[in-house]
C-alpha cells in the first residue's frame, strides 16, 4: 500500500519533477506534488510525495530529512489527515454599521 509523506521547506523553484527525481532515490515513487498558490501561480514551499510501500517510505524519511534540496533544508515526515477547518467568516459589509459619513465642518459656506 502507498505511503504518503510531507515534504516542508521547499524552495519556491522545486519543481514536481525535482521533488519526484530526489525521492526515486529511496524507492518507487507513486506521485510528487508541490502544493502551488491559487492566487499567485507560486509554490507554497511544501507538497506531498506518495511511496509504493511503507518500508519504501520509511527509507526516504530517513534520508531525506534534515538535507537539502535546491538550497534549502528539508522536513519529511509522514502525512496526517487533513483536520476539518471550521467555516471562516464571510468578508463583506456589516449592515449594522452607519458607516463614517456625517462631522462635517459648517463654516466653510
Amino acid at each position: 500500500m502507498a505511503k504518503k509523506l510531507y515534504v516542508g521547506g521547499l524552495s519556491y523553484d522545486t519543481s514536481d519533477a525535482t521533488l519526484k527525481e530526489a525521492f526515486a532515490q529511496a524507492g518507487t515513487v507513486e506521485s510528487a506534488t508541490i502544493i502551488m498558490d491559487k492566487m499567485s501561480g507560486r509554490s507554497k514551499g511544501f507538497g506531498f510525495v506518495e511511496m509504493s510501500s511503507d518500508a519504501e517510505a520509511g527509507k526516504a524519511i530517513e534520508m531525506l530529512n534534515g538535507k537539502e534540496l535546491d538550497g534549502r533544508t528539508i522536513t519529511v515526515n509522514e502525512a496526517r489527515p487533513m483536520e476539518p477547518r471550521a467555516p471562516r467568516g464571510g468578508g463583506g459589509f456589516d449592515r449594522g454599521s452607519r458607516g463614517g459619513f456625517g462631522g462635517g465642518r459648517r463654516d466653510r459656506f
